[in-house]
């Protein structure tokens, strides 16, 4: 019968939430805290696998439990979006996904070069020599789970889902803050260090994402500013030490430095960081994509 035909090719229409699941507040902390708990399972497996390698494919395990987490996240948001939210992710398109990354990743280098080169000015490096390759695998692999798991749950989520309620500049100081606070207890954190990460990370990133509305961006941004901290010239990452491609020692005061949390803690990088913002700024304002805070809020939290 052509009824039942119909009725059997006819697509089935998206099931319909709950109340209480469809609320963005309730949608907010399900998937912060179900996306922020894999990614600490990630981690700890990741520490599992590594201490039971061979010494000899340390760096290798690393690598490889960086990139299980990386998908182990990207799939989780992509498959909360379509349950939670009923859509796609677009903010993790495949879509132009290489040429954002490698933008964000060129930008974040380049950033970080310039800090290294305002402290070069100011007297406050001393340069050695090649130190090679031998913590570069560790590095690469902190720098790849750093930057997907956290853009995924600060800028995915956090960031996202507060300016789709509030507008941009709400959006942006809240999950600046919380994202400053999370850094807080790291080795060599004080108020300042907590202050200065979420004043250059927790905005610059931020504003990254509302330039694109992709992920990928503020993924390669976070990567690429990391890697060159400690992958290539061994500085100390969020209280984090390692070992970089060049020795280059800092000394000078804390405010210069950054001290033991690292150059991320220094005028210098936050100067650097600001003044990415104010430019990545003026481009989403001109792009009218800066999304003004609504009249009414409480009509958004439905």
């Amino acid at each position: 019968m052509p009824g039942t035909d119909t009725a059997r090719t006819a697509p089935c229409a998206p099931r319909r939430l709950p109340t209480v699941l469809a609320l963005m507040p309730v949608q907010l902390v399900l998937l912060f805290v179900i996306l922020a708990a894999v990614d600490v399972a990630c981690q700890l497996l990741g520490a599992r696998l590594v201490h039971a390698a061979p010494a000899p494919l340390g760096d290798a395990t690393r690598l490889l439990a960086a990139l299980m987490l990386s998908l182990a996240m990207i799939a989780a948001y992509r498959t909360l979006i379509v349950v939670l939210e009923q859509r796609s992710a677009q903010e993790l398109s495949r879509a132009g996904a290489a040429r954002h990354l490698a933008v964000g990743m060129l930008a974040g280098i380049a950033l970080f070069a310039l800090v290294y080169l305002i402290l070069w000015a100011a007297g406050a490096i001393t340069w050695g020599s090649f130190t090679g390759s031998a913590g570069l695998g560790r590095a690469l692999a902190v720098a790849i789970a750093s930057a997907v798991g956290e853009e995924i749950v600060f800028r995915g989520v956090v960031f996202r889902r507060l300016e789709g309620a509030l507008g941009t500049s709400i959006a942006l100081t809240v999950s600046a803050a919380i994202f400053g606070l999370v850094h807080a207890g790291n080795a060599g954190a004080s108020w300042i260090s907590t202050l200065a990460i979420a004043l250059e990370a927790g905005v610059l990133l931020g504003i990254a994402y509302a330039a694109t509305r992709s992920l990928w961006l503020p993924i390669g941004v976070h990567f690429g500013w990391n890697f060159t901290e400690g992958g290539i010239f061994g500085a100390a990452v969020s209280g984090a030490h390692y070992q970089g491609l060049i020795g280059a020692s800092l000394s000078g005061p804390t405010w210069l430095t950054g001290g033991a949390f690292g150059p991320e803690a220094s005028l210098p990088a936050l100067s650097v960081s600001l003044c990415a913002s104010a430019a990545l700024g003026w481009y989403v304002v001109r792009q009218t994509a800066w999304r003004p805070a609504p009249w009414r809020l409480q009509a958004h939290f439905q």
